[in-house]
């Protein structure tokens, strides 16, 4: 019998924006904080998980080129699945962001602020 494979996880990548470079998915979706988070634990359920969903991880993250692969890790939401994490912040996609553009940095929603990330974990300047 053939042991199993490791599953390829998710692909973190830095990509130019209108906010300069900025991670987004391996298929070229931005990725954004909400600032409501406590480091490691989500609070995004419900209506906000519906606008705002959870960028789930089916295996370890992979950083792409300019991504701290030291940074990248996963938290567990309340379901039981995993969710890609970055400085220890749960990540998201913008429901109505299309593919390679980034409509909603600094925006105020279901109790916090969602913003866009830089290489470094932290919002763009």
């Amino acid at each position: 019998m053939r042991a199993e494979a490791p599953r390829r996880g998710p692909l973190v990548k830095l990509r130019r924006s209108q906010f300069g470079p900025v991670l987004f998915s391996g298929s070229d979706r931005a990725l954004y904080l909400f600032t409501r988070d406590g480091r490691r634990k989500s609070r995004c359920y419900g209506d906000c998980a519906a606008a705002w969903p959870p960028f789930y991880a089916r295996g370890k993250p992979r950083a792409g080129d300019g991504v701290d692969a030291s940074l990248l890790g996963t938290v567990e939401r309340r379901d039981g699945r995993r969710q890609v994490a970055y400085r220890g912040q749960p990540l998201y996609f913008y429901v109505d962001d299309p593919k390679r553009q980034v409509l909603c940095n600094d925006v105020a929603e279901f109790g916090g602020t969602w913003f866009a990330l830089d290489a470094k974990g932290e919002p763009p300047a």
